[in-house]
């Protein structure tokens, strides 16, 4: 669940929900779109959570690919856990672990806008865990955090049996002191300090291989809530860590509710580090985020890369789409088209001069659509491939390839266009130019913005709604293009037309090809389109991107005004067939307001 579905669903719904029935919801979600068939792959078009190889470390013989992991406080029941190897997350904790389960297990409340865990919080029996890691296939490194309570004997048991499936073990003190006699375990054991408890040194045992530092936590009544000073608490433990034992890898749970925390503790000597209550108060994003963050710190400005085909090739559309809002403001149907119908433009004015009107509407739509989707195209050659983000080639590709199959729609219906032809002829070695200069992009995204500001909250919402714009448009060019491939005409087109489609066909039995023709290509084009609007929501709001939002603007306005001017200017007003338009228009609108702070903000 990406932010710009998380907040808006959490001030609507999490927010009125107790704090144990809002994490089940959450995760149970999670879990779900998980397990079924191609369920990884839609979270991950959705949040697009790769980390950059720029990021993989090795500590202890495993491989991270991401610093930063998830406790196991956030999930003690297990719900969500299957889940949260898609979200991005480096490592995952399970824990703490119980021989058996308790009869107490309380589940955490809000208080004064904190998560607040009972002294008596929830514990993973043994048999939970092993059930957990035994049945799925974990393609993250797992820690295992045993609870204090264990006795040698359980705790013998329990390392016995998770040591088969976990990539290390966090143990408390008292722990690693009763293990001195028992048989070595061959999986990392981690020494758990509470950061509260590092004064001027630290005294580890020489048995361990790492260590875990907690964030101090407060008592209040039979409540334990994350102290306000954490970050600082965890930063002078890991200093005196680094200085005292320099070449063991520190780890480091809770303190983090923003990218700036996550690099404070890189900075003070964190390897690795487990998200708590801010993944929660902050939202799912968050991991994505501080990926950002760090890649931005790590990658030197790079080489400029190939992206003069693709841009060319956006270029080729805004001329194509010049030339078709040329002759639908003009002629409307060519000489060619007036030979297939056997009609000429005057006698099908003469018949009824609305269907010259009707058919010229769908082609300034068309036309529009080819004009705003080639400025995208334009944009995302200069502005993304030129940068080689990987992201960027994703979408550019997708959209261009999907509007490349559309001209099988209008084929299918009996009348070839032998311009869109020649056009689709001239386009495809431009096309595979572009192919070829930009296969090899892979370079990750990344950004200087680090805290939870207010213009990023606004962006949060307005990435919201050009995501259900995106959405909307794909949608519509689909039942756009279906229309057109088999019924051509809706309700309000027989009552604008004043002709159903068995006069219309006893006019010429080749008129409605035609009409359906332009149907399924305005439908193709605006499938692109809404692909492009779609992946840019999804993939590229990041602070400072200026460019992203100017895009948007300009992107979208050359469909919009001819879609609705082509409307009002042939008569055709109907408020039942444009009010997909205009809540189309008001998405446009607000989201351009709500992200304009944040994609416009420039790095301090």
């Amino acid at each position: 669940m990406p932010d710009w579905s998380y907040h808006p669903l959490k001030k609507t719904v999490l927010s009125k929900l107790d704090a144990n029935k809002s994490r089940q919801l959450i995760h149970a979600s999670m879990r779900n779109v998980a397990k079924v068939l191609g369920g990884k792959y839609v979270i991950e078009f959705l949040g697009h959570n790769q980390t950059s190889p720029l990021l993989q470390e090795t500590y202890n013989n495993t491989l991270f690919k991401s610093p930063v992991g998830l406790s196991g406080i956030m999930d003690p029941q297990l719900t969500g856990t299957p889940a949260f190897q898609e979200l991005g997350f480096g490592f995952i904790e399970i824990g703490p672990i119980v021989f058996r389960a308790s009869a107490e297990q309380i589940s955490p409340i809000w208080l004064d806008g904190q998560i607040a865990f009972s002294t008596s919080a929830e514990k993973v029996p043994l048999k939970q865990a092993l059930q957990l890691v035994g049945n799925h296939g974990f393609h993250v490194p797992l820690f295992a955090r045993l609870d204090i309570s264990l006795t040698t004997q359980q705790l013998q048991a329990c390392l016995e049996h998770l040591a088969p499936f976990v990539d290390g073990f966090l143990l408390h003190t008292q722990h690693i002191n009763q293990l001195k006699q028992a048989v070595g375990i061959p999986i990392p054991i981690y020494q758990i300090i509470s950061a509260e408890q590092i004064t001027n040194s630290v005294q580890l045992a020489p048995s361990v291989q790492g260590v875990c530092i907690d964030a101090p936590f407060t008592t209040t009544t039979d409540r334990l809530v994350e102290q306000k000073n954490s970050l600082q608490a965890l930063q002078h433990g890991l200093q005196t860590l680094k200085r005292d034992y320099p070449h063991i890898p520190r780890m480091t749970t809770g303190g983090i509710y923003s990218p700036a925390d996550a690099v404070a503790l890189k900075e003070a000597g964190a390897d690795l580090m487990m998200l708590t209550e801010g993944y929660v108060q902050v939202g799912p994003g968050l991991p994505k985020r501080i990926h950002e963050k760090f890649v931005d710190q790590l990658t030197p400005t790079p080489p400029p890369q190939q992206w003069l085909w693709s841009f060319l090739f956006g270029l080729a559309i805004f001329i194509g789409g010049v030339i078709a809002l040329f002759f639908a403001l003009n002629t409307v149907i060519l000489q060619y088209d007036e030979r297939f119908i056997g009609l000429t433009r005057e006698q099908l004015n003469f018949v009824n001069p609305k269907i010259l009107a009707f058919m010229a509407h769908d082609r300034m739509s068309l036309a529009g659509t080819m004009i705003s989707a080639s400025i995208i195209y334009m944009a995302l050659a200069y502005f993304g491939l030129r940068r080689g983000l990987h992201w960027v080639k994703v979408t550019f590709h997708s959209a261009a390839i999907i509007g490349f199959l559309g001209i099988l729609l209008f084929i299918g219906y009996g009348y070839f266009d032998w311009l869109h032809g020649l056009f689709w002829l001239v386009l495809l070695p431009i096309y595979l130019m572009s192919w070829r200069e930009g296969k090899n992009l892979k370079a990750s995204p990344q950004s200087w913005h680090d805290t939870n500001d207010l213009a990023w909250t606004r962006s949060v919402y307005g990435q919201f709604l050009f995501v259900v714009l995106g959405f909307s448009l794909l949608i519509g060019g689909l039942v756009i293009s279906i229309i057109g491939i088999t019924s051509v005409f809706v309700t309000t087109d027989i009552s604008f037309l004043c002709m159903d489609a068995s006069t219309l066909q006893s006019i010429s039995n080749r008129l409605i090809p035609v009409i359906a023709h332009d149907r399924a290509g305005f439908g193709s084009a605006l499938i692109s389109v809404g692909i492009l609007v779609l992946c840019l929501s999804l993939w590229g709001f990041r602070a400072g991107e200026r460019w992203l939002w100017y895009t948007l603007l300009l992107g979208a306005l050359p469909a919009f005004i001819a879609g609705i001017g082509t409307h009002f200017a042939i008569g055709y007003t109907s408020f039942i067939h444009l009010v997909p338009l205009y809540f189309l228009v008001v998405l446009y609108l607000l989201g351009l307001v709500l992200s304009y702070s944040h994609l416009m903000q420039k790095s301090k």
